[in-house]
């Protein structure tokens, strides 16, 4: 009998990947937690039946959401990572010997335990010096800090469950205040291809427009991810990813990747025109919860 993983991306489209063997499954605190071996995308992270990595393309989602900010802040040294339980995003931020600090915030240790146990390539980045993990609700730990991160990455899970705090205006206003003046915020901005992941984008965008004085969105192709096609968030205080973009400086500092380069930072800021109305078409301001406005 074949296993096959399926996850459910639209009301009329499912991902499906065939399984070899369950390697580990729990239901912690906040969600359950499975980590599956397969035969094309290697080991993948599902939470709450939600695929969050896979071995194959974690490379493309962890290089642009950490390279992207790193070539454009020209003195990082201290930053906070939200989520990330993975060691994806933090394993590339480490890369980089001039971070002094990196403040990770996961909610649910287990997945932690989980990756390290069962995606050591990723969760080894957790052993380094420089890291410091605190296990506790993002919303509330970013309340308590202010003038404090050169960068901060929220890598969250779906607007939904255990991260659904990660996603309203008080936790995007309280970020901008524990960003020092020149600080950066990059966060996962979900996918503007289907309907409802398409009202999230719409929604996250609305809500830090009033907050950074710099609000870009950038994409990647992610093949696993709803649509394949992904947006990031780039919320800046003074810099901007692409007058501010340091290619030279980057290039020095000889940083292995497998997708981001310098030409790609650029292009990635070129957004479908389906986004751009997306975002900026008035019409669609009725399709914007109210209960969401009021976060």
């Amino acid at each position: 009998m074949e296993l096959w993983f399926s996850e459910r991306q639209s009301t009329g489209v499912r991902l499906q990947i065939k399984v070899d063997r369950s390697l580990y499954t729990t239901q912690s605190k906040y969600q359950r937690i499975d980590i599956l071996q397969t035969q094309e995308f290697g080991k993948i992270l599902v939470l709450d039946g939600t695929l969050m990595l896979t071995e194959k393309d974690e490379f493309i989602y962890h290089e642009m959401m950490v390279h992207v900010p790193m070539a454009v802040h020209p003195h990082v040294r201290k930053v906070l990572l939200i989520g990330a339980g993975d060691g994806g995003a933090l394993s590339r931020l480490l890369l980089y010997p001039e971070i002094e600090h990196i403040d990770v915030v996961e909610i649910d240790k287990e997945v932690i335990e989980a990756c390290r146990t069962y995606l050591p390539n990723l969760a080894q980045s957790f052993d380094d010096s420089r890291v410091h993990v605190e296990i506790a609700d993002g919303l509330r730990f970013v309340r308590q800090k202010l003038d404090l991160y050169d960068l901060i990455l929220v890598d969250s899970t779906h607007p939904f469950g255990p991260g659904e705090g990660l996603f309203t205006r008080e936790f995007y206003g309280n970020c901008y205040n524990a960003l020092k003046e020149d600080g950066i915020l990059v966060n996962q901005h979900e996918s503007p291809f289907y309907p409802q992941d398409a009202k999230e984008v719409r929604n996250i965008y609305k809500k830090t427009r009033p907050i950074f004085p710099i609000n870009l969105l950038y994409q990647a192709h992610i093949p696993t991810y709803p649509s394949g096609h992904w947006l990031f968030g780039f919320f800046s205080k003074r810099y901007h990813p692409l007058e501010d973009q340091d290619e030279a400086g980057w290039k020095e500092k000889n940083i292995p990747t497998r997708y981001y380069n310098p030409s790609l930072h650029r292009g990635a800021f070129a957004l479908p025109t389906y986004v751009l109305d997306l975002l900026h078409n008035e019409e669609l301001e009725m399709e914007i919860d109210d209960d969401e406005d009021e976060d």
